[in-house]
């Protein structure tokens, strides 16, 4: 895909947009351009469309960067192309159909929109919101705490999926901490739910001064938060290979066990888009898996 001039059309999955302002930097610390960032995500594309796809996506919109105004935003952006699939999803009031990101072509319109950062929920559209198809542990480290705590946490708490005989699949969630994914046979968000927050306090009471689950912030010092409400139906996690809109453009990005038990510093976990798309175009999705329907497993 060119990356100059300022505007260029362009096809993806026979449809055409019109890309723009694709000089603007949106990441001064590291001088990444709109356009870099489109490239990225028009080539990580095949990677990560599996994991977003018929899942209701909300978006946070940055158009200037995170250094300008950024918003969450659930519903479709002004200018999303009419032929973007929506997929609806419960509220008070009725039905509300959020977008879905199941193509190239989609992932790339909502970026030129400014909306650079995707969130999924734990649920697809075919399922509906008592489908759950994937359990998701959400590793946050409190002052005094960082990645490298994560990954022992996040190795114990694999030997505790696999006693239950679930597969762990770690991501590096791009901004501080880790998220924790294991694909599941649908079930019940409520279930799902309860299931993850059993794990994480079963994870508390064996290492206390080292976890923590309560949601109040003054008792994370020094300890990693395992935030197991995004199980919920109504929450949703980053997408795996998402850009985070954070001084740097770092993505969450895959990573293997070796790597998790390996890591000595943040930054031997820490991937620009240029590392990620390598990573990709070397090994493929780390986090294929999760997608695949033969490694679903009970709930248990």
């Amino acid at each position: 895909m060119p990356t100059s001039p300022d505007r260029q059309a362009v096809e993806f999955d026979g449809h055409r947009l019109s890309l723009t302002h694709l000089d603007r930097v949106v990441f001064p610390a590291s001088g990444h351009t709109k356009a870099q960032l489109l490239h990225y995500y028009a080539t990580v594309a095949a990677a990560m469309v599996p994991h977003t796809a018929d899942r209701a996506a909300s978006f946070v919109r940055a158009p200037e960067g995170p250094a300008g105004q950024s918003w969450y935003a659930k519903n479709p952006p002004g200018g999303t192309p009419d032929w973007v699939r929506l997929v609806p999803v419960p509220g008070k009031d009725g039905p509300v159909d959020h977008i879905t990101v199941d193509s190239t072509a989609t992932l790339v319109a909502m970026a030129n929109l400014g909306a650079y950062e995707f969130h999924v929920p734990q649920w697809t559209g075919a399922a509906g919101p008592d489908g759950h198809d994937r359990l998701v542990l959400d590793l946050d480290p409190g002052p005094g705490t960082d990645l490298v705590v994560c990954c022992r946490v996040a190795l114990r708490l694999r030997q505790l999926l696999a006693d239950d005989r679930l597969t762990a699949c770690p991501v590096v969630s791009g901004s501080k901490g880790m998220h924790l994914y294991a694909p599941l046979r649908p079930a019940a968000g409520r279930a799902v739910s309860t299931y993850a927050k059993e794990l994480a306090t079963r994870m508390e009471d064996e290492h206390p001064g080292l976890v923590v689950v309560t949601m109040a912030r003054e008792a994370r010092a020094g300890k990693v938060f395992i935030d197991w409400s995004q199980n919920t139906t109504a929450k949703t996690t980053a997408a795996p290979y998402t850009l985070r809109l954070r001084e740097h453009p770092h993505i969450a990005t895959p990573v293997d066990w070796d790597e998790v038990d390996a890591c000595r510093a943040p930054r031997d976990l820490t991937f620009t888009p240029e590392q990620v798309l390598d990573r990709v175009a070397d090994r493929g999705d780390l986090l294929a898996p999760l997608a695949d329907e033969e490694a679903r497993a009970p709930l248990p």
